[in-house]
């Protein structure tokens, strides 16, 4: 039997642990998703000037703490409110929960997916500008996109529409390619930070903490197995199972990654390159998102292998070919892996013992299926957030002023800095 179609799991006739269990399962992995917001600020500021360290903590406080109240007030109806339009929008009025556990679950997601925007465009845009289309990320557009899949939408109509049911098990699309797309969107309107581009070539600008950014990754790395795992939304039996094997096939995928992008670093430069080992294991964890609940343990080492590989020539290709500055990788990590998570079920995706991938036996459905979602998916992000920048951009610009950006958003924007006794050892 083909490594890509061994059985995902071993059911076994055990009786399932409802209620107390499942709720307790899903809050425990809530929290460890909101725990990934530290991790992303780590990343974030350690890999960008400590003269916007502060900047970009405000903007991940302000993601969970805004996010959370703009999710709950509106983005949960629209996401989990009654069919008003086809499967593309739902509505049916304000739904302020279907049970506290759910709520937090999905609210945790919502941050994240606006999460994901604030390090590509850092070092030099406004922070009102940012909370307002955070707000708008997490009350709008990720909310609306949610429901095609996760309220049976669109994407799960299969009579006439859909070739086969469409499958993002726990967001590769869903929260981290629509976060992507919106960051590719936002770093191109914001334009590149000062320096970075010389005579057209992108110059390395090095972060100020490479430690942070190490810790931030291996937050990320334990925040996921909440984001993936919790998704089984259920604890108990033949549910415990399948959660535990999606959280196995979760920690594959990034230890894949992380190899991938370290290997071929080494081979193309003489040295592995630390910052881009990071980024591939966040690619190997976000290429496995979609399928981790239909990934055998060897379809998702390679899946997060290629993932990990990909982020290194896609983080190149968007400076070189696009001349767009993402401070750290986001668009890459989450938009283009993202796309890859979702596409590679198609390829070697299985449904139990059966493969539904063009290469165990799946036929052209499945793979027809994930590209119509994330085609869609990408379009939506794209034109939604283009249509708010270019509102906010006429309103109240983008970005900060040259001066301002020299002196770092830590002054400029919030009047404060990230390290007092760094700055008053330079002022002597």
């Amino acid at each position: 039997m083909s490594i890509l179609n061994t059985p995902l799991i071993l059911l076994q006739d055990t009786a399932a642990v409802e209620g107390d269990m499942g709720m307790l399962w899903m809050l425990i992995s809530g929290i460890l998703v909101f725990f990934m917001q530290a991790g992303f600020f780590l990343v974030e500021s350690g890999m960008t000037d400590s003269k916007n360290a502060v900047n970009i903590a405000m903007k991940n406080f302000l993601d969970i703490a805004v996010g959370s109240l703009a999710f709950w007030f509106v983005g949960y109806s629209l996401m989990y409110g009654a069919d008003a339009g086809g499967g593309f929008l739902h509505w049916g009025g304000f739904i302020f929960s279907q049970g506290a556990a759910d709520l937090f679950f999905q609210t945790v997601f919502a941050a994240t997916a606006a999460t994901i925007v604030s390090g590509a465009i850092a070092g030099r845009t406004k922070y009102t500008t940012y909370a307002i289309f955070s707000i708008i990320m997490t009350a709008l557009i990720y909310p609306i996109a949610g429901g095609w899949e996760w309220n049976g939408g669109w994407l799960n109509n299969t009579d006439g529409i859909m070739p086969a049911e469409f499958i993002d098990f726990a967001g590769s699309s869903i929260v981290h390619s629509v976060g992507g797309w919106a960051a590719l969107v936002a770093a191109w309107m914001v334009g590149p930070r000062i320096g970075k581009f010389l005579n057209g070539k992108p110059i390395e600008m090095h972060g100020h903490n490479q430690m942070y950014a190490t810790l931030g990754v291996f937050i990320l790395w334990l925040g996921w197995f909440g984001f993936n795992g919790g998704s089984q939304l259920a604890w108990g039996g033949d549910d415990a199972i399948a959660a535990s094997q999606v959280v196995l096939v979760t920690n594959l995928a990034a230890s894949a990654g992380a190899c991938g992008a370290l290997l071929l670093t080494w081979i193309k430069n003489g040295k592995p390159n630390l910052s881009m080992t990071l980024n591939g294991a966040l690619a190997g964890l976000v290429s496995i998102t979609a399928g981790c609940g239909n990934m055998s343990e060897g379809g998702s080492v390679l899946a997060g292998l290629l993932g990990g590989i990909l982020v290194v020539y896609a983080i190149g290709f968007v400076e070189k070919t696009l001349k767009i500055d993402d401070a750290v990788g986001a668009i890459s990590v989450h938009g283009i892996c993202g796309a890859w998570g979702t596409l590679v079920i198609g390829l070697w995706g299985v449904d139990g013992d059966t493969g539904i991938g063009i290469f165990n036996g799946g036929g052209v459905a499945q793979l027809a299926a994930q590209s119509i979602g994330v085609l869609s998916y990408a379009a939506w992000a794209i034109g939604t957030s283009f249509i708010f920048l270019f509102i906010l951009k006429k309103i109240c610009g983008l970005r900060v002023t040259e001066a301002e950006e020299i002196a770092g958003l830590d002054i400029s924007e919030h009047g404060t800095i990230a390290y007092a006794g760094k700055r008053q050892r330079e002022m002597e």
